[in-house]
Order: C-alpha cells, then sequence, then structure tokens
C-alpha cells in the first residue's frame, strides 16, 4: 500500500507543490461519499485560477498607470494647471479638503496631473487636517469624523457560516441520502403490512441513525469551523509604527485613517494606499500588484505607495490616503483568499488510504448484497414459494440493499483525512498558547518530520536584550556599565574622540529617541541600535540637539550581505561627513587611520591594526557581539546621488555588546539531540562570538565544524558534500550562504529542514526550507509573510514546542489510522463471510451507522487529539522517506482484527449453546450481543491504539485520552446496574472492581493499593464510571 500512496498521492510536498500534483490526485479520488465535506479543507482550484486571471488584469493595469506617470512627468512642470475639483458639502462640513474618492485615484491611479491640483504632497497634508509632525489629532470624536468620511482599513471577509449549513453539508452525502430513500421505502411497506407502530420500527431506526450522524458530525465540523477562525484572526494581527498626537505610537494596521503618518522600514508591508513624506533610499517591491521583479524607487518625485507591497530597502515616513476596500489590495485580496490553502500530504495520503479501501468496501458491499438475495431466492426455491412474493420480501431485500449501502459508508473512511484537519487544528490552538503562530497548515505535520534547525543567534538562542559592556575608544578598552566606569570613560577619552563618537551613534542609527504617550523617554528601533543608543545616553550625549546639529543628505541602511551601515552628513560649518559601522573586521579592513589616545588622527600601522584585532578577537571570546565604528570627511563636491565611499575610514573604535544566552536553550538543544535533530547555528557575528555562543548552547561539539559564511562559499560540491554533515555552526554567513546550506541539506542530504529567520533577506532561506520559522518580535512583516510558523516570543525553546507538537500530530494521526482500518477489515470481513456461510448479516444497517459515527467522529476526538508528551522527543525523526503506515501498525491491524473476527464468529456459531439462549427472541438477544461485542471490541481497539508499541496504553490516561469525555460517552451508552464490589486491583492510575463476572467497574482514579467498591463510588479516589 506504502507503495502505491508514494507513487500516486506523495507529488504533494509540504509546499511549493505543483498545479499538477493538485490536480492529479483528486483525479484519483473518485469514489467519495460527500465532497463538499471530504474536500473542504482543501485548495478551491477553479477560485485560484479565477484569482490569477483578476491578479493579471490589476497588474497589466498597474503597468499602464506606471507608463502614463512616467510619461505625465516629463510634460507637467511646464503646465499651468486648474482644478475642476468640487469639494463635497459632507466632505467641508467635516473640515477636510478632500474626498475618498478623490485620494484613491490619485493614488491608485498614480495620477501626478491630480496630486500637482492639489498641491503635492503638502497641499494633500493639509486637506487631511494632519501634520508630519504631531500626525492626527486622537480625540473620540474626531476620529470617528475621519473614519465616516474616509472609512475604516478593513477588508471584506466572507460571513461565517453558521451551524445549520454544516449540518446541510454533512446531510449532502450520497450513502447517507440512499439510506434515506432506504428508509421511507422502509417506513411506507412496514406501515403498509404491519401497521403504526410495529411496521415502522426499521425504518425510524434507520432515520435516527442518519440524524445522530449528520448532527455529530456537523457540530465536530463546526467547532472546526471556530478554531480557524480564531487562528486566522491571530494571523491578522500586525502593529505599525505611526505618530499620532505628537508622539510615536505602534497601533495595529486596522486602526489607521487616511492622515495618519506611518514610519516605514526595510522589511515592512506598506500597510495602506499613500504618498511619500520623508526618507532615504526607499526601494519597493511591487510585485504582488504589478507582476514586477524588479523594485520601484520610492522619492519626492515617484511619491506613491501601493497597499500590499513590500519595503525592500530604506526607510521613511508615509502619508496614508486610502484604506481598506477602496485600496487596490482590499479588492484584490478579497478574491485571493478564496483560493484555500495547499492541502497537506498527510491530507492527500490519507485521501489516498480512503480510496484504496473505499473500492474495496464497494466490491465487498456489491458481493454481500449479490449473496444475501442469493441465498433469500435459494430458501424461496426450497420452500416452493418462488413465485408469490410478500412484503416481508420486499423488506427483507430492502434490508439487504440497506445493509450493502451501509457496509459502504462504513468502508468509506471519510473521516481519515478530515482527521488529519481536526488534529491540526487542535495542535494549532494549543501552539497558540505555547507562542507558536502556525500559518500553514502544512507546517505542522512537517515539523514532526524535521531531522534539522538552522537557528539564528541573535534573539532565538540568546535573550536580545542587548547592552555595550565593553568599548575600546581611541585605543582604550574600557568596561561599561555603572556610571563611575561611565564617568571615567568621558574623562579619559579625548573630546574630540568623544564628540566624534556620539555624533556617530546619534546619527547612523536605524533607531530613534523619542517621548511616548505617556511623557517617557523611549528607544525605538532593533536590540544592536537600542544598546547604541543606550551607550551614547550614558556618555552624555543629547539624541535631539546632535540631529539638529547636523542634516542627514543620504542614507545606507544596514544591509545583512554588507553587514554595514552608512549615512552622510552635512556639517554645520560646511562640507560633509561619512559615518559609518558594521561588522568590526569588515569596517576595520576599509579603514587606514585611527584616532589615538590623545585625539589625534594617526596612520591606522600594522601595531595598531593587530591591538585592534586582538581587542575584537577578546570581545568575541567573551561571547560579545563586536562593532566597529568609523566615519570619513569628504569634500563639498560631493554629490548626494553618488554610493558612499568603501574605503579610507578612520576607525574611532569598537564596542562589545553583551546579549546573554536564553535560559533553557542548553536544555532544549539537548532534548534536540536526544530527538535526533541536529542544530546548526547560522549568524552574521565574528566567528569566535558564535563559537563561544555554540559551545554555551551545546551546539558545537568536539567533533562539529564552525566555518565562516566566505569559505563556505568557494568551497566545492565534493568538500560541501564533506563538510556539511558535520557542520554546526556558520558565522558571518549572507542570506544567500543560509540558502544554499538549506538548499544542501533538503537536496543532496535528503534532510528535513526547519530554519529561522527575521529579515528581509531571509526570506529566500525560509522559502526553500521544509518549514520556515519567523520571529515574531524582532521578524520583519515580509520574513513572516514567507514563514509557515512565527515564533512569537523569538525563543529557541518554542521551536522545540512545535517540533513536539508536530510529532504529536503524525503520532496521532497514525492511532487513527491504525483504529480505523482495524474497524473496516473487522466489519467487511464480519458481513462477508456471515452473508456467504450463514445467508444473513449480523449487522444490521443502524448498528453499521452508529459504529461509523464512532469512528468518524468520537474516535477521530479521542485519538487525533491527544496531547504531546515528553517521550515523543526520545524516538528518531520520521524523515523524508519514511512509511507512514509502518509495520508495527500492521501488526496491530492484522492482530486487532483477527482477535475480533475470532470473538465475533465465536458469538454468531456458537453463541446460543454458550448462554444457554433459547425462544422466539434468542436470534435477537444474540445479534444484541453480537453488536455489543463488537462495539466494546472497538472501544478496547480504540483504547489500545493510544500506544501502538508499548504494553501499558493507560498510562497518564487521566490526563489525555480519558478526561476527552468522548472514550466516557461511548462507555456510558451501554452502562447497566450493579451492586457493590468487594475487591479493587489497581493498575497505574486504573482500577477494576469486580463484583460478577458479568459486571465491573472501571476508575480512571489517581490512587494506589486496594479500595472497597461500591455501587455509588470507589472509595479510594471517589471517581469513577462503570459498565456492565
Amino acid at each position: 500500500m506504502e507503495n502505491y500512496l508514494n507513487e500516486n498521492f506523495g507529488d504533494v510536498k509540504g509546499k511549493n507543490s505543483s498545479e499538477e500534483a493538485l490536480q492529479r490526485w483528486r483525479k484519483l479520488c473518485w469514489l467519495v461519499k460527500n465532497p463538499k465535506r471530504r474536500f473542504r479543507f482543501t485548495a478551491n482550484l477553479p477560485k485560484r485560477v479565477e484569482a490569477e486571471a483578476i491578479r493579471r488584469s490589476n497588474q497589466e493595469k498597474f503597468r499602464v498607470a506606471v507608463l502614463v506617470s512616467q510619461a505625465a512627468l516629463q510634460f507637467i512642470n511646464g503646465l499651468n494647471l486648474s482644478s475642476e475639483y468640487i469639494i463635497p458639502r459632507e466632505v467641508q462640513d467635516a473640515g477636510f479638503g478632500i474626498c475618498a474618492e478623490e485620494l484613491a485615484s490619485i493614488v491608485e491611479g498614480r495620477d501626478v496631473k491630480k496630486l500637482k491640483i492639489h498641491g503635492d504632497v503638502e497641499g494633500i497634508i493639509n486637506k487631511l487636517a494632519t501634520s508630519v509632525e504631531n500626525g492626527i489629532p486622537t480625540s473620540n470624536k474626531l476620529l470617528d469624523q475621519r473614519k465616516e468620511i474616509y472609512g475604516i482599513n478593513k477588508f471584506a471577509e466572507s460571513p461565517a457560516r453558521g451551524f445549520w449549513v454544516f449540518v446541510w453539508e454533512a446531510l449532502q452525502d450520497m450513502t447517507l441520502m440512499i439510506l434515506a430513500v432506504c428508509a421511507l421505502v422502509s417506513l411506507l411497506v412496514g406501515i403498509t403490512t404491519k401497521g403504526w407502530p410495529n411496521g415502522a420500527h426499521d425504518g425510524l431506526g434507520i432515520v435516527a441513525s442518519i440524524l445522530l450522524v449528520v448532527f455529530v458530525t456537523a457540530t465536530s465540523d463546526y467547532k472546526q469551523s471556530l478554531q480557524f477562525k480564531d487562528l486566522d484572526r491571530e494571523k491578522k494581527k500586525i502593529t505599525i509604527q505611526v505618530t499620532r498626537n505628537g508622539f510615536r505610537q505602534k497601533i495595529s494596521i486596522y486602526d489607521l485613517l487616511p492622515g495618519d503618518i506611518v514610519h516605514l522600514a526595510i522589511g515592512d508591508l506598506v500597510p495602506a494606499d499613500g504618498l511619500f513624506v520623508s526618507g532615504f533610499s526607499v526601494s519597493i517591491n511591487e510585485s504582488s500588484l504589478t507582476g514586477e521583479s524588479e523594485p520601484v524607487n520610492v522619492n519626492s518625485g515617484n511619491p506613491f505607495l501601493l497597499s500590499g507591497t513590500k519595503v525592500q530597502d530604506g526607510s521613511c515616513k508615509m502619508l496614508v490616503t486610502t484604506v481598506g476596500m477602496r485600496t487596490q489590495w482590499g479588492k484584490l485580496l478579497a478574491t485571493l483568499s478564496e483560493g484555500g490553502d495547499d492541502e497537506t500530504p498527510l491530507q492527500v495520503k490519507l485521501n489516498g488510504v480512503a480510496t484504496i479501501i473505499g473500492k474495496i468496501g464497494l466490491y465487498f458491499a456489491i458481493v454481500t448484497f449479490a449473496v444475501l438475495v442469493q441465498g433469500l431466492f435459494s430458501r424461496k426455491l426450497n420452500e416452493g414459494s418462488h413465485w408469490t412474493w410478500s412484503g416481508d420480501d420486499a423488506m427483507e431485500i430492502l434490508e439487504f440493499f440497506a445493509v450493502a449501502v451501509t457496509i459502504v459508508v462504513v468502508a468509506v473512511p471519510e473521516g481519515l483525512p478530515l482527521a488529519v484537519t481536526l488534529s491540526l487544528a487542535f495542535a494549532m490552538k494549543k501552539m497558540m498558547n505555547d507562542k507558536a503562530l502556525v500559518r500553514h497548515l502544512a507546517a505542522c505535520e512537517t515539523m514532526g518530520s524535521a531531522t534539522t534547525i538552522c537557528s539564528d543567534k541573535t534573539g532565538t538562542l540568546t535573550t536580545n536584550h542587548m547592552t555595550v559592556v565593553k568599548a575600546c575608544i581611541c585605543g582604550m578598552i574600557k568596561e561599561v556599565g555603572s556610571s563611575k566606569e561611565t564617568s571615567s570613560i568621558c574623562s579619559e577619552i579625548p573630546r574630540s574622540g568623544l564628540n566624534i563618537l556620539l555624533q556617530s551613534i546619534f546619527n547612523n542609527t536605524g533607531g530613534e529617541i523619542v517621548k511616548n504617550k505617556d511623557g517617557k523617554v523611549e528607544i525605538l528601533g532593533s536590540p544592536t541600535e537600542t544598546a547604541l543608543l543606550e551607550f551614547g545616553l550614558l556618555l552624555g550625549g543629547d539624541f535631539q540637539s546632535e540631529r539638529q546639529t547636523s542634516n542627514i543628505v543620504k542614507v545606507e541602511p544596514f544591509n545583512s550581505a554588507k553587514k554595514r551601515m552608512a549615512v552622510l552628513l552635512e556639517l554645520p560649518g560646511g562640507g560633509h561627513r561619512v559615518h559609518c559601522k558594521g561588522a568590526s573586521e569588515i569596517i576595520l579592513a576599509v579603514c587606514d587611520k585611527v584616532i589615538d589616545s590623545d585625539g589625534v588622527i594617526v596612520a591606522l600601522n600594522e601595531a595598531s591594526r593587530d591591538h585592534l584585532m586582538d581587542t575584537i578577537e577578546q570581545f568575541a571570546s567573551e561571547a560579545l557581539r563586536t562593532l566597529c565604528l568609523a566615519y570619513m570627511e569628504i569634500e563639498n563636491e560631493f554629490s548626494s546621488e553618488s554610493p558612499l565611499p568603501v574605503e579610507g575610514y578612520t576607525c574611532i573604535g569598537i564596542v562589545g555588546i553583551k546579549d546573554p544566552v536564553r535560559p533553557g536553550v542548553r536544555e532544549s538543544v539537548a532534548i534536540c539531540r536526544s530527538a535526533g535533530i541536529t542544530v546548526r547555528m547560522v549568524t552574521g557575528d565574528n566567528i569566535n562570538t558564535a563559537k563561544a555562543i555554540a559551545r554555551e548552547c551545546g551546539i558545537l561539539t568536539s567533533e562539529g565544524i564552525a566555518i565562516e559564511g566566505p569559505v563556505f562559499r568557494e568551497k566545492s560540491e565534493k568538500e560541501l558534500r564533506e563538510i556539511i554533515p558535520k557542520l554546526q555552526v556558520m558565522a558571518r554567513s549572507s542570506p544567500m550562504d543560509k540558502h544554499n546550506l538549506v538548499k544542501h541539506l533538503r537536496t543532496t542530504l535528503q534532510e528535513v529542514v526547519a530554519v529561522t529567520g527575521d529579515g528581509t533577506n531571509d526570506a529566500p532561506a525560509l522559502h526553500e526550507a521544509d518549514i520556515g520559522l519567523a520571529m515574531g518580535i524582532a521578524g520583519t512583516e515580509v520574513a513572516k509573510e514567507s514563514a509557515d510558523v512565527i515564533i512569537l516570543d523569538d525563543n529557541f525553546s518554542t521551536i522545540v514546542t512545535v517540533a513536539k507538537w508536530g510529532r504529536s500530530v503524525y503520532i496521532n494521526i497514525q492511532k487513527f489510522v491504525q483504529f480505523q482500518l482495524t474497524v473496516n477489515v473487522v466489519a467487511l470481513v464480519v458481513n462477508f463471510s456471515s452473508a456467504c456461510l450463514t445467508g444473513n448479516s449480523p449487522l444490521t444497517a443502524v448498528q453499521l451507522l452508529w459504529v461509523n459515527m464512532i469512528m468518524d467522529t468520537l474516535g477521530a476526538l479521542a485519538l487525533a487529539t491527544e496531547p504531546p508528551n515528553d517521550e515523543l522527543m526520545k524516538r528518531l525523526p520520521v524523515g523524508r522517506k519514511g512509511n507512514f503506515i509502518s509495520n508495527v501498525m500492521w501488526r496491530n491491524i492484522l492482530g486487532q482484527s483477527v482477535y475480533q473476527f475470532a470473538i465475533i464468529w465465536f458469538l454468531q456459531t456458537r453463541g446460543k449453546a454458550f448462554f444457554n439462549l433459547g425462544g422466539t427472541n434468542s436470534d435477537l438477544i444474540l445479534n444484541t450481543i453480537i453488536f455489543n461485542s463488537f462495539v466494546f471490541c472497538q472501544v478496547f481497539n480504540e483504547i489500545s491504539s493510544r500506544e501502538m508499541e508499548k504494553v501499558n496504553v493507560f498510562k497518564a490516561c487521566r490526563s489525555g485520552f480519558f478526561k476527552n469525555g468522548s472514550c466516557g460517552l461511548k462507555l456510558s451508552s451501554w452502562q447497566s446496574e450493579w451492586e457493590g464490589s468487594d475487591v479493587v486491583i489497581y493498575l497505574n492510575d486504573f482500577c477494576l472492581g469486580f463484583w460478577q463476572p458479568s459486571n465491573f467497574v472501571l476508575c480512571f482514579g489517581d490512587h494506589s493499593g486496594q479500595y472497597m467498591v461500591t455501587k455509588e463510588k470507589c472509595h479510594g479516589c471517589h471517581l469513577g464510571f462503570w459498565v456492565g
């Protein structure tokens, strides 16, 4: 079976599956009882085609708009423009000078002419009653007024489906419809021949069973849909920095209004349509709207920013002009969302299993019906009544047909693919509590097979709470921390050196020091920038006065490929100065001068360079992150359009930043190792810093290899095949180094790879990996969008929790498959063999429907939603080529099937003699015993399925399976009266009290030893329920 599944259903991957693969498995699944239910959580391929057509149309429209705006720019400056725009009355009364439709047409159509008519960006700012410095006022009355005129930044969503929609979909099951027709015929024939109510029993029994199955199924599906709704809501929680009432603050993108001043940085998604106000080196990726992969430079000449695009480089302030469904992205998003997520590999495989079993079941159903009808004909032939047919004969044939149809109901395991979704939905909701947000269903199950985790260092293995603890300024190494140490630095460093250091810290930064709405000073920016700005404040610097003294002309933001950031300043006295900072050895390599202890600029000779390199090595060996700060004076004639110099800098100093290892990381790495998962650190830091942190975390062992990105790049394919299995640390890596490592691990070594990432440039590696893990705190929106799972607390221990949940999902589905296949095999063989050998079926249509409900819904609830345990992380991972239905599962399925069949067959052939049954009701009583025995076989089979390999299946039962309630529901359905017992046998939180050979009590209390059991309770724990 495994070979057949891999050959026909194995093309669908955890991510990036081809359209052909998605189409192929659908064609193979022709035997489906209820397509609406079976394919509910699969991709809607026709909708995707429709969405793609709309996207192409939009892309063409945008390309035309871009070309028109570019052409218009060449002629518009020399024209006298006149406005024919009339402000609507309600807009004017609200205090605004432009309506929402006019704003939308300007930005969406990139209409330069209209923008000029309204006074460019400054004119729009005034007409929206806002300001660049203060943003919009935040009084409730004014905000409500703005919402009324311009709308809110929310997109249209398909309405939530109510419970009765799921009931209607459950009724679409073809086999249930056929059974409903059988029930109707049975009612008509029965009432006609036997009268009311005796003739209605069989028909009403089938109707009641159908309704019970439908409502239990609909309830399960409805609750599942609510879980997905909650998860979708969590995925959409995105915050953005804005200025309101003069203060910087974070708000949800859904609270944005036209007039808001938004602060965008590299990696952000543009949250609404708007106009560029100010900024540096802004490059926007508009491929989601225009289809063009080339980034667009946005500046005062081309100020249009569109919702749904991504900031690829630079930073800027944006004026929000259009929100919600008035934006083109809002209109497009409504169509795109209808396509749904790709189905997961397990879903597809189980659809394959369901198809195979369904075909076998259909064959058995047809043969069973034929044998039963042939038996009836033979009996009538022997009796000589084959020419006379009564209503009872018609009812018997109808019952045979109902049994055949019900065999198909039981045999087509519709619940198998849905059990995957149920288990994933349960796991995803629980993982939210464990600080992991799963964006794609498949990631949850794929993580259970992970064999390698490539983790960032900063913020994942470390706390991301950075502070400068050491500094080498003007050649002098100083400790930083207490006020005494800081005052020592200020007194010993020459004034000229201190001034240039503070100018570098406060100007060459992606962070900011602002006052929040509570009036408190707040440092904004990445942890590295925050640490440097705090260091500057400790040295007595003033951020605002330093920024006002110099004029920033150009900014080259930090880039993980270049590992540096630079800024060009226009000095008050004339001239320009470039400040540069970044990876210590890279910045030091472009310096040819240094500031000495007297504040004098001297040539960087070999001795000075060796001293600085030794300082970097010393800081790195203490697990400190090192940064080098440098500057360069530039002549007046330098053009801001020219690239900033790459050499000839003067070294100001080196700082060592402490970022402690997170508590529990070493233990988590040890858990991964015992689980067969290799943890590799991939970082942009100095190799000595990386090695020190890796040893502290337990990642780097004596056999492991640590390598630098530039060295890794130069290796041949043959060398890489030898190095990568032992590679544990990669330092000074670029995003492409990480991408190449992931690619080699997946393709060459066939590893299942999970990768963490936080930056915009990590997107290719996140996309290439089997599971992309983005950081929720430090990660950019671009990285989160490319990821499969978002680690909300940026903690490595959470990644281990995700792996544990992934394994739990995989093993739970295996348990359910084992349970369901056993029931399928036994139900088919019992009915078929009985029909062939005795001429009748021991299990009626109503009984089989009841069993089907146990399997499809309650069985899935009990087995597919078991929480993970620590034992899961002591097994080796399944990997890329593991068999889903293992040899152990086949052993259990065949063993249980033989055992159950033996019991049922014994009861059917020897039951009357064994129980001393006689009289007219003996057949009815025997069939009742057979049915109850069959049901209890399934209940205890389900309990046995909790552990596929271990003998003790009751371990920790109170915290998992029996606490679920679904097993209790099944057992309590067959309770009977009993009297007290005087013996209790205890076994691992599970006690068994005997009273008579035919009665016993089950208790799930937390106690040991022997206790009295009476009719009311178990005296050991005062808990329990009983069966007889």
